[in-house]
């Protein structure tokens, strides 16, 4: 018994004199508590929508209204084209089109049946439903203060005429999880083999002394860099074939848009995390020193990337952290191009972010490794 009590003892002064590791112990935990309980939420709190008014009347003006009123609503684009407005909804910079047809006042005074368009981005197929229930809440809302009813709706003994309102649900028609989870996961398993390979890796051979010994070879900095990026980054595009692979043929998911996009933005991508697992290799002097870090990186990376939970339902602090997230760029861009069938046009804001990452984490990783090798 004294024996196990000395070690006890003995292992909880060397913890208790490791300050780095008591920062990596406390530090991370509460920094994840902190911040990921309250930017992950499932919760839909607010909808960017897109106002196609082609009846320009005080109706049409009203129902708008009714959408603000909430304080779920607001307008992000107001326009009379259907392309810009599917536009809004490719780029995310919208979910939603109300449509108000030309003569939808005219009908609604003459007693006739008016009809509304609803366009979803069902992308995300739980947001897109719950995006509809709401929208339904506020169409019935202005229907009673109208004195119409909508199809669909009972019919009273004086039943008026009928609001009719059609839905469409843009880029996951049926509403499948599954596609949105898979492709998002893809973004994730790529990410464990550039960022976790390449932290482990030199950090291994700094504990075994190999680290050293290539140090006073002719090799240069550029050199050690890419020898040690390049199989990480070969390793990084067999593994996105793969995953295509079963995504497409295992799973039934259709592909939108052309794949040597998807290539190219995976090419940036692992430069981004390969780039920043070296980093991380760079400021740890064991493995089990990087093996706390990339933990801390990742769970913080992959829960604020909108891969599990979508970034638009989080916080607006938290989607303004998330624009610095790689993982959030290349998920936007996965699911853009395979569901939505995006093009180089549409992905070149999140392709350009990525590249501005992967330069910046490789310009720091170098700088560290210099002043430590």
């Amino acid at each position: 018994m004294n024996t196990i009590l000395f070690m006890v003892q003995k292992e909880t002064l060397q913890v208790l004199r490791d300050r780095k590791m008591l920062i990596q112990i406390f530090v991370p935990p509460v920094m994840q508590l902190l911040i990921l309980a309250q930017a992950m939420t499932f919760e839909v709190s607010h909808v960017d929508m897109v106002v196609v008014d082609q009846d320009h009347s005080p109706a049409s003006s009203t129902l708008v209204e009714h959408f603000t009123a909430t304080g779920r609503f607001s307008i992000a684009v107001s326009t009379q084209s259907g392309h810009a407005a599917d536009e809004a909804l490719l780029t995310r910079e919208a979910r939603m089109i109300l449509r108000i047809p030309d003569g939808f006042e005219r009908n609604l005074r003459r007693g006739e049946s008016p009809s509304l368009q609803l366009i979803m981005d069902a992308e995300d197929g739980a947001a897109a439903g719950i995006v509809l229930g709401w929208a339904q809440s506020v169409i019935q809302g202005y229907a009673r203060t109208e004195g119409v009813r909508l199809v669909g709706a009972p019919v009273g003994r004086r039943a008026g005429p009928a609001l009719t309102v059609t839905t469409r649900r843009l880029y996951n028609p049926e509403g499948r999880y599954l596609a949105y989870m898979a492709i998002g996961l893809l973004a994730s398993l790529m990410t464990l083999v550039g960022v976790l390979l390449t932290s482990q890796n030199i950090a291994r051979e700094k504990e075994i002394g190999t680290l050293e010994q290539l140090n006073v070879t002719p090799i240069t900095k550029r050199e050690f860099m890419l020898g040690k990026l390049i199989p990480f980054w070969i390793l990084g595009l067999i593994e996105l074939t793969i995953g295509l692979a079963v995504i497409r043929f295992l799973f039934g998911i259709p592909f939108e848009g052309a794949v040597g996009l998807i290539y190219l933005a995976a090419a940036v991508y692992l430069i981004a995390a390969l780039g920043l697992g070296l980093f991380v290799s760079t400021i740890s002097s064991t493995q089990q020193q990087a093996q706390f870090i990339t933990f801390f990186v990742l769970v913080t990376f992959f829960f604020m990337g909108g891969i599990f939970t979508p970034v638009q339902s989080m916080p607006m602090w938290a989607q303004s952290v998330a624009e610095l997230n790689p993982i959030k760029h290349f998920a936007v861009i996965l699911r853009g191009v395979l569901m939505k069938g995006a093009t180089l046009t549409d992905i070149l804001r999140p392709l350009g972010a990525m590249t501005a990452f992967a330069v910046v984490v490789l310009v720091l990783s170098v700088r560290r490794y210099r002043k430590t090798a």
